[in-house]
């Protein structure tokens, strides 16, 4: 019946470690014609100036983490948090929600087949993104996200190790993964996976959205 609510969109949940190949899944993605909404593009876009959550970090940690413009200074800001996991937990406290819920204003407004929405620390914010259907891990081993890092960032190899051990670990993410895409060799291996991966989610999104005998 034409008045007949809208099924929710299905939502993928694409996460997986620094350096592991997210961006390069959801490119794929993105070109089989999925929307991805990015969780980082989030983060930057709740702490605009005009915006609340800027605001309540300018009363909290104060005026020193602005620049003269009155934008968010990301690295004054980082190192107020870095080694302080008190003043960490009082940023997440303010960004993430907002996070969560522009993401959510995304999913609302999605006319595709489904879409995928990509959290970097999904298994640190777990279970905040419980309502997603299903979620995509993308895979790869720590050599390689280090080498990866150390080429990408000009970092050296600790400061690649301190990155990933700040991180959740490879078996946190694994626990909350239905499907898995390992990302250790060449990129072009890449499009097997997500078009399988696809093929899958479409069938998936299908099959809810059939009305109930």
């Amino acid at each position: 019946m034409s008045g007949s609510p809208r099924p929710r969109q299905f939502v993928v949940a694409l996460t997986g470690g620094v350096a592991s190949g997210k961006n390069a899944v959801a490119r794929r993605f993105e070109a089989l014609g999925i929307h991805v909404h990015d969780a980082d593009a989030a983060a930057r876009a709740v702490v605009e100036p005009g915006q609340a959550a800027l605001t309540e970090i300018e009363f909290v940690f104060g005026a020193d983490v602005l620049g003269a413009d009155g934008t968010l200074d990301r690295r004054a800001l980082r190192e107020r948090i870095f080694d302080d996991a008190e003043a960490r937990r009082k940023l997440e406290a303010i960004v993430h929600p907002r996070v969560r819920e522009w993401l959510r204003r995304r999913v609302a407004k999605d006319r595709g087949a489904y879409c995928l929405l990509m959290i970097p620390l999904l298994a640190e914010t777990w279970p905040q993104y419980a309502f997603v259907d299903r979620v995509l891990l993308v895979d790869a081993p720590e050599e390689a996200q280090i080498e990866r890092l150390m080429r990408r960032d000009g970092v050296t190899r600790e400061q690649a190790q301190r990155t990933l051990d700040a991180q959740a670990t490879r078996a946190q993410r694994g626990a909350l993964a239905h499907d898995v895409i390992v990302n250790d060799g060449d990129e072009a291996a890449l499009d097997a996976h997500v078009a399988a991966l696809h093929a899958k989610y479409l069938e998936l999104a299908q099959a809810r959205s059939r009305p109930r005998a």
